[in-house]
């Protein structure tokens, strides 16, 4: 068992667009996963380096600056118990897990789930990741949303794939099904922070974190498209935000999409599917990195799940019912999206 705490220490250039921006503030955008006042004891505390120097919070970087800092890592809590949990692993070796995450599997615990998640099942599948922060777990996907996720199980593994997020330069790619019909694909690039209306959600804010989300329409039905996602960013429900902010909310999604909305003209089977379809259409169908041992890139891929084969069916023999000369294209019940999800200041 660990000690309860693990240190290890990045070194990484500070970019030339952060110049003249305090070092607590550029900490905050380079290490999003810790809070300002974190990192601003990590300064105080000496355990953050400038081209070797010492400097305050209220220093201002010019950018390029060699920047190091010894990141204290919180171990798994030696509360979180090893669970005898399903896991659908597609990739293994002493380095690294890939994941096929299900539908309604939350990846740690939290508040009023203290167990049954995916870390739970990873101490049990394996008692060595007890030696790794949040037991190798580097990113995360919502409880509903299905696909891959790769799992560090070294310390060395744990440090370099976080590198790679921070350096954004895993590739994720996501499979998602959308209210309305995109005439065209397109790039997203809005900053997200949380929503002073609810706590809980996020939403599209000036002051917030930058996100910046790729996508291509894949398909297009009477009244929804299929499209392909790719993220440069990994903001927490970004794709959700993002999609909820242009007027294209996930179907399905309980937190962002709003009342359910069906197309003019929906037949039955396709209302029924609407209806019952009560997580967010989203899928990681893609992962791609540069294995922390080896240095070649690896990439992995996971099939749709059935509950989103079966949208895509149904959306299929909807669209075929009807002649290719009906308008099929966005209607008015798309525009109760116009603001909900953009916090004005």
């Amino acid at each position: 068992m660990s000690d309860g705490i693990n240190h290890e220490t990045v070194k990484i250039s500070i970019p030339l667009e952060y110049a003249s921006q305090r070092l607590d503030a550029v900490l905050v955008k380079m290490f999003p996963d810790y809070s300002r006042s974190r990192l601003q004891a990590w300064i105080k505390a000496e355990r953050v380096k400038l081209d070797g120097a010492t400097p305050r919070a209220r220093d201002k970087v010019i950018g390029g600056e060699l920047l190091e800092v010894s990141i204290e890592h919180e171990m798994c809590d030696e509360e979180v118990i090893a669970q005898d949990i399903p896991l659908d692993i597609i990739y293994e070796d002493d380095d690294i897990l890939v994941i096929n995450k299900p539908v309604g599997l939350i990846v740690h615990p939290g508040a009023g789930h203290p167990d049954g998640t995916l870390q739970n099942g990873l101490l049990f599948h394996d008692e060595k990741l007890h030696g790794v922060p949040r037991s190798g777990i580097v990113h995360r996907l919502d409880k509903d949303t299905s696909g891959l996720l790769v799992v560090a199980k070294t310390l060395k593994a744990h440090k370099l794939l976080v590198e790679q997020l921070q350096e954004r330069t895993v590739h994720r790619e996501y499979l998602a099904i959308v209210l309305g019909v995109f005439t065209s694909g397109g790039t997203i690039d809005k900053g997200i922070g949380r929503s002073g209306r609810d706590r809980k959600k996020m939403a599209v804010k000036p002051e917030g974190k930058q996100a910046i989300t790729h996508f291509r329409v894949l398909d297009r039905y009477r009244g929804h498209s299929r499209i392909k996602v790719n993220l440069e960013t990994g903001r927490t429900h970004q794709i959700r935000v993002h999609m909820a902010h242009v007027k294209h909310p996930l179907v399905g999604d309980q937190t962002y999409g709003g009342r359910l909305q069906l197309p003019p003209g929906c037949g039955d089977e396709l209302k029924e599917m609407l209806r019952g379809f009560d997580r967010q259409a989203l899928h990681a169908r893609k992962l791609g990195l540069i294995h922390p041992s080896t240095g070649k890139h690896m990439e992995w891929s996971a099939p749709l799940p059935d509950d989103m084969k079966q949208l895509v069916k149904v959306l299929e023999d909807d669209i075929a019912q009807v002649s290719q000369d009906d308008e099929y294209y966005q209607s008015d019940f798309m525009e109760e999206f116009s603001d909900e999800f953009t916090d004005e200041h």
